[in-house]
């Protein structure tokens, strides 16, 4: 099946899903998201597909994210019912690739960023290249690491995916591999080659025919003063932890912090914590979308998204307005409203994963 946005194609005992927007950096759209869960849901009851494929036409990335522009437009123009729509239908993406009954594999080349990574680092066999860049910057545009970024995250090693989620800084594939969101390091001139083998073979034998040792990871070496910074639960004293560090590089950190929006900031973190308590749960990440959900929402409704998205992207003057502008201002009764139940708008993922 061909669409103007994703194209599917079955080849030998492989399915291949190539995503087709290259200017956009092939950034989801509502469609496509809809268009791979129905594939997706089509092949798991398919014998004749044993492996499934994920990468992104073009030579700059798998995917750039979720469509933002389009988001802000539905924030400015329309509800923003169309992206809360979106958002849970991309959720419910997120929790079947993490479930998926047979291989996916996802080849996070080049910018995987945001939504990219809820269609990439839930899969089974995870392949980054010399030029992956990958991460989940949400904070700059004043929201938090959704499509289970914050249990991805609050998952990796000591405090490094704390340390990733505030700065919202690009990762690369050592430190992808490091953070949990990757399993094994492909050059990125043998990817074709791979998908090549993976139209015969199993994934697992095809994988390791091409897969190398990555350079070492940055993160891995910096870990003695990230997990001493970041282990407060209090944004203000992870910044104290930082400047008090006498790292360059924790200097930085404090420094792209307290660049984003404090109300991301300080919700993420609370996201992230509530995401490592139940890290170990069956139900683990479907109760992190449920949760995203909610806080996505009420950021939508919010001033820091639509003002982070203008900022960068939009008017791309660098200069968000957040409100509130400090830390401090923002409360913990602040805080708290974003993760309060919405009801009958519960997305309840981990509620029909208990049910199945």
């Amino acid at each position: 099946m061909v669409t103007d946005e994703v194209i599917f194609e079955r080849r030998g005992r492989l399915g291949v899903i190539l995503l087709n927007r290259p200017q956009a950096v092939n950034a989801l759209t509502h469609g496509m998201g809809d268009a791979m869960l129905g594939q997706l849901e089509e092949w798991a009851e398919d014998d004749a597909v044993q492996t499934v494929l994920v990468r992104g036409a073009g030579e700059r990335g798998l995917c750039a994210g979720g469509d933002i522009v389009a988001i802000y437009r539905d924030m400015v123009e329309g509800d923003g019912s169309a992206t809360a729509e979106f958002w849970a239908d991309q959720y419910r993406l997120n929790s079947l690739i993490s479930r998926y009954p047979k291989p996916y594999v996802a080849y996070m080349d080049g910018l995987v960023l945001g939504g990219g990574v809820g269609i990439s680092a839930h899969g089974s066999h995870r392949i980054v290249t010399e030029r992956t860049r990958t991460g989940m910057p949400e904070v700059t545009i004043g929201f938090i690491p959704d499509v289970g970024g914050t249990h991805l995250l609050a998952t990796a090693p000591g405090e490094s995916g704390t340390h990733a989620a505030l700065t919202g800084a690009h990762v690369s594939a050592a430190n992808a591999l490091h953070l949990g969101l990757a399993d094994h390091f492909v050059p990125s001139d043998r990817l074709d080659d791979l998908a090549r083998m993976l139209e015969e073979e199993v994934a697992d034998a095809a994988i390791r025919a091409f897969a190398l040792t990555p350079t070492p990871s940055g993160l891995a070496a910096q870990r003695s003063w990230i997990d001493q910074a970041y282990t407060s639960n209090n944004v203000c004293d992870i910044l104290r932890n930082l400047r008090a560090a006498q790292v360059p590089e924790a200097s930085e950190a404090a420094d792209a912090i307290e660049a984003k929006s404090p109300t991301a900031v300080k919700v993420t973190l609370e996201a992230l914590r509530r995401a490592r308590s139940r890290s170990l749960g069956e139900k683990a990440l479907e109760e992190a979308l449920d949760e995203e959900h909610r806080i996505g929402l009420r950021l939508l409704a919010g001033h820091d998204f639509r003002e982070g998205i203008r900022a960068q992207v939009i008017d791309k003057d660098r200069n968000p307005r957040w409100v509130p502008a400090t830390l401090t201002e923002v409360t913990q009764d602040m805080v708290n409203a974003c993760f309060a139940p919405l009801g009958e708008r519960e997305l309840g993922l981990a509620a029909a994963v208990a049910v199945s």
